[in-house]
């Protein structure tokens, strides 16, 4: 049979998150109760966007801001991520060390072309989010360093010491996807430190070991202080570039803006790489953002209002999870920190269901969850973790307080059935 499509898209896989959503649309549709702990996503009902936000868009197409922004993001937003950044994180950048574009994802795309080329070295921890789909675009060499609970799904810096020689780049995010945990300053200040050290070993030659720093959840934490490369160290500036955007901590998923922060020359690159495709953010969105981030007031109010309401619902799924721990069932998770996500762990691997089926793999014990009581969760598989060990992300974007209070006897009763 004739090959139709590039070697390219004969390796790319889709989304295992997806697939596993198509399950959950499935069985809430016969009239099973269903908990949605999958997507990093949020349900309209649960959580809308800043009205500040939204009216701003609505405004700024009826006022006919609706043709084709800058290429680097229209000089308002830019202006306004300038003096968020400042204002609330100290970090001070000049506006040509900032572009914007359709939301996180075509930020870390442009900086992967940026910085990274065939069959160089990018090292990522696992369980992370989609570092290896980039990679395989890119034709890079992935490296992917396993974390653990013993450091909360996070990487330090005696894991990475061995892989960051001749390197191109290092990827870390915090507060974590799929993890929900989050950097202090130790762990990554160290890890700073072997980037400088790499940098400075480096020739004149070599093209420096540059780090993304995801921080697409910054603005929902809870009370760790979110901690950055820069801040920490600021010889890390010229080294750093940062993915960020209203997507996650203004519930505007689909809105489709996001930011690159960074030097001066790699974010120029970076602004010129997506103009060959397009991917700006639109420019009614831009100019709403520009107005919400420069509005004090009604961010505080938001802000606190989400990570109130996000931190209610990761705060009753890990109580849950460890009353049913303390009445000796097989199940724990981590300590909420940040994000909208919660690891859990689910250690039955070689009990038996009532039909008689043992759980050997992560992906069983998700079956099994989904089937038996409805808890429709993601292994950490999904997010580069080879290891069949229990893990899964929770995430509480999508689901009531009360689905979620639901949940818990149902869980109960499930696990209760394994022997």
């Amino acid at each position: 049979m004739r090959v139709r499509l590039s070697p390219l898209s004969q390796r790319l896989v889709g989304s295992s998150i997806l697939k596993i959503a198509a399950e959950v649309r499935e069985l809430t549709a016969s009239g099973a109760p269903v908990c949605d702990l999958t997507v990093g996503d949020f349900a309209r009902a649960e959580f809308a966007v800043p009205e500040r936000l939204s009216r701003g868009v609505a405004e700024h197409v009826t006022h006919g801001q609706t043709n084709y922004p800058p290429a680097n993001g229209v000089l308002a937003l830019r202006k306004a991520v300038a003096a968020h950044y400042k204002r609330s994180l100290d970090l001070d950048y000049p506006l040509d060390g900032i572009f914007v574009a359709s939301g996180g994802r075509p930020v870390i795309y442009a900086l992967y072309r940026t910085v990274v080329d065939s069959g160089e070295r990018v090292v990522f921890p696992v369980p992370s989010w989609n570092n290896d789909a980039y990679c395989n675009i890119m034709g890079a060499a992935p490296v992917a360093v396993p974390c653990g609970p013993e450091t909360n799904f996070l990487p330090t810096a005696e894991l990475l010491r061995p892989h960051l020689r001749g390197a191109s780049l290092l990827v870390l995010n915090s507060p974590s996807n799929p993890a929900g945990t989050m950097f202090d300053a130790q762990q990554l200040g160290d890890i700073c430190d072997l980037v400088l050290r790499e940098n400075a070993r480096r020739g004149e030659g070599e093209r420096p070991l540059y780090v993304m720093y995801d921080q697409i959840y910054w603005m929902l934490t809870f009370g760790q202080p979110h901690v950055n490369p820069v801040g920490l160290r600021p010889g890390m500036a010229q080294y750093t570039v940062f993915a960020d955007g209203i997507s996650k901590g203004f519930a505007a998923t689909g809105l489709r803006v996001g930011w690159g922060v960074g030097p001066s020359d790699v974010i120029r690159s970076m602004a010129d790489l997506l103009t060959h495709l397009g991917a700006w953010a639109p420019r009614p969105e831009q100019m709403a953002t520009a107005e919400l981030l420069g509005d004090e007031p009604a961010m505080a109010e938001y802000r606190t209002r989400m990570i109130h309401d996000i931190r209610e619902r990761l705060d009753l799924l890990a109580g849950g999870l460890e009353e049913l721990r303390q009445a000796g069932l097989p199940v724990g998770s981590s300590a909420p920190q940040g994000a909208i996500y919660l690891s859990a762990h689910f250690d039955v691997q070689g009990r038996r269901t009532p039909d008689g089926t043992v759980l050997r793999t992560n992906e069983e014990i998700r079956r099994y969850l989904l089937q038996s009581c409805g808890m429709a969760v993601v292994p950490f598989q999904a997010f580069g973790q080879p290891d069949e060990n229990g893990w899964f992300r929770l995430s509480v974007g999508a689901v009531s307080p009360r689905a979620i209070r639901d949940l818990i006897p149902r869980l109960r009763q499930a696990l209760e059935s394994l022997t």
